[in-house]
C-alpha cells in the first residue's frame, strides 16, 4: 500500500509578469475566475484530493495572497448582522484552519524546480503533490483525485498528461512514452522545451505532480538546465532513469492556461457558461456579439 499523499506544494512566487499592469499591486494567484481568485481553484482541488497540508511558496508582495486565507472577522460580523448567511458561509468556506499553511521564501527567480526545492523541510520523507495554480482544470471529478486514485496503484510519481500541438511542443516539458491508449503512462524520459522536430511525444506534462521525496534530492543535486533555471523536468529525468518509477497520466477535464491572457479569457467564459445564474444571460450576450460581428463582416 502506498503512502498517503497529504502535503502539496503551491510555487507562487511569480511575478505574473504577462499580466501587468494589473499584477503591479495584485498578486497573480488572486486574480479573479469569475467570482473566486485561481488559487482557491487549487486548493478546492487539493481538500478534494485528501491534501491537508498546503505549502506556498511565495516572494515579496505576496501578502495579500497570505491575508486571502486568513479569517476577515469585521467582514464576517457585517455579514452575520445583516443576515447574509450564504455570502457568510462562502467567505468562511474560504478559511484555513490555524496551521494548514504553511509560508516558505523563494528569495531568488530560480525556476520551477528551485521553487519547490524551497519547501524540502517541509517535506520530509512524504509522496507530496504539486500544485500550479495557473492551469485550473475543469473536470466532473478533480484531476488531483484522478491522480491520487491512480498513484495508489503505480506508487512512485505521476504527472498531468495533455496532448499539444507539435508547434507547441517547445513550450512545454514533452513526456517519453511508449505509444499507448490507456491513462496510465510508464515514462521512458522527459525532455524540457525540445527544439521544433524533436519532440519524443505529443503528450506535454501540466501544472499536476504526484513526487516521492527523492526529486527534492534531485533538485538538490542538478545544475541549472534551459534558461539558467533549476527545472522540475530535469530531476524528473533522473528520478526515471535511476528507478523507471514516472508515469504520466492523462486525465479526464479540460485545461485552460490562466497564466496567459488568452487562456484566462477562455476560462472566464467557460465558467461563466458553466454556471446556472450567469450561463444563460452570458450565452445571449455572446451569441448577439457573434451574429453582430457576422453581419458587419
Amino acid at each position: 500500500m502506498q503512502r498517503k499523499v497529504t502535503k502539496a506544494v503551491f510555487p507562487v512566487a511569480g511575478m505574473g509578469t504577462r499580466f501587468l499592469p494589473a499584477t503591479k499591486s495584485v498578486p497573480k494567484e488572486i486574480m479573479t475566475l469569475v467570482d473566486r481568485p485561481l488559487i482557491q481553484y487549487a486548493i478546492d482541488e487539493a481538500r478534494a484530493a485528501g491534501i491537508t497540508e498546503f505549502i506556498f511558496v511565495t516572494s515579496r508582495g505576496k501578502g495579500a495572497l497570505e491575508d486571502y486565507f486568513d479569517r476577515a472577522p469585521d467582514l464576517e460580523a457585517t455579514l452575520k448582522a445583516k443576515g447574509k448567511t450564504e455570502l457568510l458561509e462562502l467567505v468562511q468556506a474560504t478559511n484555513m484552519d490555524s496551521g494548514a499553511i504553511a509560508y516558505v521564501r523563494q528569495n531568488q527567480a530560480l525556476g520551477l524546480g528551485h521553487a519547490v526545492w524551497c519547501a524540502r523541510h517541509l517535506i520530509g520523507d512524504e509522496p507530496f503533490a504539486v500544485l500550479l495554480p495557473d492551469d485550473v482544470i475543469a473536470a466532473d471529478k478533480p484531476c488531483l483525485a484522478q491522480m491520487v486514485d491512480a498513484y495508489a496503484e503505480t506508487g512512485g510519481n505521476m504527472i498531468a498528461a495533455m496532448e499539444v500541438a507539435p508547434e507547441m511542443a517547445s513550450s512545454y516539458g514533452i513526456m517519453d512514452v511508449p505509444p499507448s491508449i490507456g491513462r496510465v503512462l510508464p515514462m521512458q524520459g522527459m525532455v524540457e522545451k525540445p527544439a521544433p522536430g524533436t519532440q519524443p511525444s505529443n503528450l506535454a506534462a501540466i501544472g499536476r505532480y504526484i513526487l516521492s521525496p527523492d526529486v527534492m534530492r534531485h533538485l538538490g543535486d542538478i545544475k541549472p538546465g534551459v534558461g539558467g533555471e533549476i527545472q522540475l523536468t530535469d530531476a524528473i529525468a533522473r528520478e526515471i532513469a535511476e528507478k523507471r518509477n514516472v508515469y504520466g497520466y492523462r486525465f479526464d477535464g479540460h485545461r485552460y492556461d490562466c497564466g496567459s491572457k488568452a487562456g484566462f479569457l477562455q476560462a472566464t467564459v467557460a465558467f461563466g457558461l458553466a454556471r446556472a445564474e450567469l450561463g444563460p444571460e452570458l450565452e445571449r450576450f455572446l451569441s448577439d456579439m457573434m451574429a453582430q460581428r457576422q453581419a458587419a463582416e
